[in-house]
């Protein structure tokens, strides 16, 4: 198991990064390796992300110092979503299998958590994302069709998109975690606007199903001075509390976001007017 740490930065510091330096601190470029479970530790809700990719051998999830503790669910929760292809997901013996559009949420103090490919010809692409945790809640299977769906946007603003929330007290109980996916309508390239800020949770984003040649330009930055990440498909990007939320394609995409923080509220945000935007 594969695992880099991103530090927290105060806003005043990123403003003087240059292209590179943001996406150093900021992007996770390679999500996904053959035969590797691979992380992200931010420092940002100490929230862990990142991707397990079985092809020719099941891959187990795994604690150590970082964590503090040999078992990674010791004292922390987990969301799943597979991305792509078809696979199963162990959580101490209860196998659960999982296409493309399931979700799973696995509850603290599970000790085997294991990632295996039903065929090395479609193996499953499997997001993570994990929080701390202070109580332990029962592992909930919540394919496509059980996610909470809502339809948001208008043709006229290019923003027609559906959210599927999976990790989500509609959906099924957690400490803090919330977990979701965002799917845009062809035609469509903005996944939010206007944008919003939180300083309750921070939020990290995964955007896949990025056509060939296209591309992602997710905001970054306080309201008065963003900046941009360009994103390629199947990368993904910490957006502290601080921050503005919102992002815009050259063609449309799908994206999994998972936040963690003060509260669980989806609709707790602070819109910012996009002529306030600088």
């Amino acid at each position: 198991m594969k695992l880099e740490i991103r530090y927290a930065e105060h806003p005043d510091d990123v403003k003087r990064y240059d292209t590179q330096t943001l996406r150093d601190h900021f992007l996770f470029e390679k999500v996904f390796i053959k035969d590797e479970i691979n992380l992200c530790y931010t420092h940002s809700d100490r929230v862990v992300f990142g991707g397990a990719c079985p092809v020719e051998k099941k891959l187990r999830l795994e604690g150590g110092k970082d964590f503090g503790s040999s078992v990674f669910l010791d004292r922390r929760e987990l969301g799943v979503i597979c991305i792509a292809g078809e696979g199963s997901v162990s959580a101490d013996g209860t196998v659960y299998t999982m296409k493309k559009g399931d979700g799973l949420y696995i509850g603290k103090g599970v000790k085997d958590v294991v990632f295996a490919s039903a065929s090395a010809d479609t193996p499953p692409k499997f997001y993570l994302a994990s929080a701390p945790a202070h109580a332990a809640y029962p592992a909930v299977f919540i394919p496509i069709e059980k996610a909470n769906p809502r339809r948001l946007g208008e043709a006229a603003a290019v923003n027609v998109r559906t959210i599927y929330q999976y990790v989500h007290p509609a959906v099924c109980q957690s400490c803090q975690l919330v977990m979701g996916m965002t799917v845009l309508e062809e035609g469509s390239v903005w996944n939010t606007m206007p944008c919003h800020t939180h300083e309750r949770r921070m939020e990290v984003y995964l955007y896949f199903d990025i056509p060939p040649g296209a591309a992602v330009f997710h905001l970054h930055g306080q309201p008065g001075e963003t900046r941009h990440i360009v994103m390629n498909n199947e990368q993904a990007v910490i957006s502290p509390s601080w921050s503005v939320h919102s992002g815009v394609g050259t063609a449309a995409y799908t994206f999994i976001w998972a936040m963690a923080g003060e509260n669980q509220t989806f609709d707790d945000m602070d819109t910012i007017q996009t002529t306030e935007l600088r």
